[in-house]
């Protein structure tokens, strides 16, 4: 897409600050290591560059006398319209018309999957190649015995109608189940979730024939985090060698308020594109610990009774994102005077913009005190309920 660039050179600070501040002005910007060099700037041909955190910022000098603009500090709208001649027409209805040109004439008319996780991401993708390719497009959707309760069916209700693709629902929870045996640590509960995917993927393409192309809603955080915080099943969590001849990544560049707007321009409903992020690896990342049924079952129910507090208190719209997680920590407790020794479960609300920054949201105690009791007497095996009051940074949203 021709399109003018902003480069935001990272020192080290909260470099998505700055890029979300130029995008909300409608200028297209990337966030760069500071190490870049000058001709891998000029490659990107941008109109200007912004200098973005870290104590010390050292601006090479080959590039500070390259005659591109430079800012670091001061009115960033007057630096990009001014001293950059930014012309603010960065839109997701100007991204959807390209995007959907450009992805016709890149496919040919041959086969594309989509790998649909029902989330907004994978649900903006899904809506973006149905628009663009039409039945060409195949959305497949893996129910990995690792999402939330009710999923599968709300999903295939979502997609099995009302868009022009083919729609296939695969049962694979044996076989994810399986490979997450014994397994504990996230990254390697990411990564067997990643690969399994792509497996599952290459098995399906293999009964609708001939398939070159892989869809994936990967998402700009996705990609900042998996270079610094930890792997994304669908980035740092990617075999190293797949079937498709390409993986497609039509959001990669977008942020997570940019997608939402693109839902919306590409007539996704309301109810889908304003839907609460839920992670790829599904329950296996929030489900800390030995990922077992009997486990997702504990936690699928107590997610459930806490999503359906915050809806009865009409305090879904105020919410990013809000959601249960089973701990692997057991204390002693109480039920009909007799002991217990159960597990803790953990309540996460965030409120954010972008997902790269959040704060913990402020729930009614009412609300929490019925979603604690309603937990501790309707799900078996839980005798505690905490509350997670931590800002990110200096946590993350998920726990693993």
């Amino acid at each position: 897409m021709d399109k003018q660039t902003v480069l935001v050179l990272d020192f080290g600070g909260h470099n998505h600050s700055a890029a979300r501040e130029i995008r909300g002005l409608n200028v297209y910007c990337e966030v760069v290591k500071s190490d870049i060099t000058l001709e891998e700037i000029k490659v990107k041909n941008p109109i200007g560059l912004v200098l973005a955190g870290g104590e010390s910022v050292i601006l090479n000098p080959a590039i500070a006398d390259s005659g591109i603009p430079v800012f670091s500090s001061g009115n960033l709208k007057e630096f990009l319209f001014e001293k950059c001649g930014a012309k603010g027409d960065w839109t997701m209805k100007r991204f959807a018309g390209e995007y959907t040109a450009n992805i016709r004439k890149h496919t040919g008319g041959k086969k594309v999957l989509c790998a649909l996780s029902g989330g907004v991401d994978s649900s903006v993708c899904a809506a973006l190649l149905s628009k663009a390719i039409g039945k060409n497009l195949t959305c497949i959707f893996v129910d990995t015995g690792l999402m939330r309760k009710n999923e599968a069916a709300e999903v295939g209700k979502f997609f099995s109608h009302g868009f022009e693709m083919n729609f296939i629902l695969v049962n694979a929870a044996g076989r994810f189940l399986a490979k997450l045996a014994g397994v504990t640590d996230p990254e390697r509960k990411r990564k067997i979730i990643g690969e399994e995917f792509i497996r599952v993927f290459e098995d399906e393409s293999k009964k609708i024939g001939e398939v070159d192309y892989l869809v994936q809603g990967t998402i700009y955080p996705d990609i900042i985090e998996s270079a610094a915080v930890k792997s994304h099943h669908n980035v740092g969590g990617l075999p190293s060698v797949v079937k498709f001849k390409e993986i497609i990544e039509p959001l990669r560049l977008l942020f997570k308020d940019e997608v939402r707007r693109l839902g919306a321009e590409v007539g996704l409903s309301k109810e889908l594109y304003t839907r609460q992020p839920f992670p790829g690896p599904g329950l296996a990342v929030r489900c800390i610990g030995a990922v077992t049924f009997e486990r997702l079952e504990i936690l699928r129910d107590a997610d459930y009774i806490f999503r359906s507090e915050i809806a009865a208190a009409g305090l879904e719209g105020e919410l990013s994102q809000y959601f249960a997680v089973l701990t692997d920590m057991k204390s002693v407790g109480v039920r009909d005077g007799k002991r217990t020794y159960e597990y803790t479960v953990g309540l996460r609300a965030v409120k954010t913009v972008d997902y790269m920054t959040a704060d913990w949201a402020e729930i009614p105690y009412a609300v929490l005190r019925k979603v604690s009791a309603r937990i501790t007497s309707e799900v078996a095996g839980v005798n505690r309920v905490v509350l997670d009051i931590t800002a990110k940074p200096p946590s993350t949203i998920g726990w693993e």
